[in-house]
């Protein structure tokens, strides 16, 4: 495999990992069913180094956070001398105030492997509160959600609430995409999508 191209269960960023927490709990609100400790992982990609931090944070705040993990990175590819663990959840973090911020998730998205497009792949775009500052139109990401095939969600990362919301949305994703919610996988993300501001709400 050439080092700058993205697999499965192969890779890693070239931050550290947040890390994880426990006890995990046998059931909880995120994770109906489940009674098992899942063993899971996430990677954020994004311009935002603090925004992302705190998502991360958020994320490992969750019910279901006993054995995720949430990697960061600014951009792809990664360097080619890391560790890389499974990563069952990509997703590319869009802040609409910054037109490098877009530019940086385009070229990043040149180095995931195909298969992670069949539904391993999000977009989550912030800012979106402030159209006033917005540099970047939401039928932009729109679009590149759309070409990749994949969900995208907004939210204000800023604010603490909304935040700490999509926090829990995203765990929920990693579940379904790590096999650890029954009778759903990956796949099936791409078909709960039903509206560009609006996938998964209330799906997951």
């Amino acid at each position: 495999m050439a080092p700058c191209a993205l697999e499965p269960e192969s890779w890693e960023s070239q931050s550290p990992s947040v890390g994880a927490r426990s006890p995990y709990p046998s059931e909880g609100l995120l994770c109906p069913g489940i009674n098992r400790t899942p063993s899971f992982s996430g990677q954020l990609v994004g311009t935002e180094d603090a925004l992302l931090q705190q998502l991360a944070d958020s994320m490992l705040r969750g019910d279901c956070a006993s054995e995720l993990k949430v990697h960061l990175a600014q951009s792809l590819p990664l360097p080619s001398n890391v560790t890389r663990p499974r990563i069952d959840l990509i997703v590319f973090v869009v802040n609409l105030h910054s037109k490098y911020s877009l530019q940086n998730v385009e070229e990043s998205l040149h180095h995931v492997d195909a298969t992670f497009f069949l539904g391993k792949v999000g977009f989550l775009a912030t800012g979106a509160g402030q159209e006033s500052h917005c540099s970047i139109h939401r039928n932009t990401v729109l679009k590149l959600a759309q070409a990749y095939r994949s969900p995208l969600l907004f939210c204000d990362l800023e604010v603490e609430s909304f935040r700490a919301t999509m926090a829990q949305r995203l765990v929920r994703m990693l579940l379904v995409c790590a096999g650890h919610v029954p009778g759903l996988s990956a796949l099936n993300l791409l078909s709960l999508m039903r509206s560009s501001e609006n996938p998964f709400l209330e799906d997951l």
